[in-house]
């Protein structure tokens, strides 16, 4: 694809930001995909793509996959990045959030922001000039979830021919942003999508609605539940961390892993729902959310897979909201 075919298609996304799955269209969100897949597997032909583009990543919290995947994929397209970190303290503290949404789009062509609260990226949104992307809030983890569907895209309808409406996914663990996204993508998508939590951990109802709300339109199921026992036949179990970043005391630590327990992915949990792939976004707490057997398990599990298709994904994100 010529980046001249490329700018012709981006101009008819209709994406202004990439804040919250919700947000998107399937249309869109299809489109990111194939994008995604044809620069991994064309590189150079977007080796220029961002050619004298600068993007500030804001990152008020720590991370190792978000950070190097946005940086060198940036690089990849031939732009720059600029790391902001915790240095200037949390959004809106030491200065408005709406001063440094403004401040930034005087020097940067785009934002990526990696924040505490989704708060905080719609002030972004709502006071810059440029594009926001979210690489991570409280609420939302939409890169994440557009990387995973890249990977599931690879894995059923690239590897077996098999349409992803066909495809059974189901995450076992803690409602967080992970399944919240990956919740309301699948939705979107039309893939059937199983939620397993343990009591008051469940997503909230306001995003459960919207969920719901698009699978009506979809025509796929979604299903929630706190038995373990009711996970059901699926093709993909995905699982994440049961102690977010923050909650790491170690006496709320110890109950969080008496409570969850039962919740472990592992071979025998892939056996009974006969499911061939295991995800996790990372980290991974080996030997509590899942085994460290599965986690290194290569005929099932993906993790590096997902891994590197955030950087896919992401790109084709940056690709669409940056050329014209």
């Amino acid at each position: 694809m010529s980046i001249t075919q490329l700018n012709k298609e981006q101009k008819n996304s209709g994406l202004a930001n990439f804040l919250a799955d919700d947000q998107l269209t399937k249309t869109q969100i299809t489109d990111l995909i194939n994008l995604a897949i044809n620069i991994k597997n064309h590189p150079a032909d977007y080796s220029q793509a961002l050619a004298g583009k600068s993007v500030a990543m804001i990152f008020e919290k720590p991370s190792l996959r978000t950070h190097v995947s946005f940086d060198m994929g940036i690089s990849k397209l031939g732009g720059h990045a600029l790391y902001l970190g915790q240095q200037n303290g949390k959004l809106g503290e030491r200065e408005r959030v709406s001063d440094y949404a403004k401040n930034l789009s005087c020097y940067a062509d785009l934002i990526v922001a990696r924040v505490f609260e989704n708060s905080a990226i719609e002030g972004l949104a709502e006071h810059a000039s440029v594009p926001v992307i979210n690489a991570l809030c409280d609420v939302y983890h939409p890169c994440q979830a557009l990387a995973d569907f890249v990977t599931l895209h690879e894995c059923f309808v690239v590897g077996k021919g098999i349409d992803l409406i066909q495809v059974k996914l189901a995450y076992v663990g803690d409602g967080n942003n992970v399944s919240n996204s990956l919740m309301l993508m699948a939705a979107i998508l039309g893939v059937d999508f199983t939620l397993v939590s343990p009591d008051g951990h469940a997503p909230e109802n306001a995003l459960l609605n919207k969920a719901k709300a698009f699978t009506e339109k979809s025509g796929s199921k979604l299903v929630l539940t706190s038995n373990i026992d009711e996970l059901g036949q699926q093709d993909v179990i995905y699982t994440d961390t049961w102690v977010s970043m923050g909650d790491e005391d170690a006496s709320k630590k110890a109950a969080l892993i008496e409570k969850f327990a039962p919740y472990q992915v592992n071979h025998q949990l892939m056996k009974n729902s006969q499911a061939s792939l295991v995800m996790h976004c990372q980290p991974a707490h080996l030997g509590e959310e899942i085994t460290t057997e599965l986690f290194d398990d290569k005929a099932m599990s993906v993790v590096f897979q997902q891994a590197e298709n955030r950087m896919w994904a992401q790109n084709a994100v940056l690709v669409t909201l940056l050329t014209e």
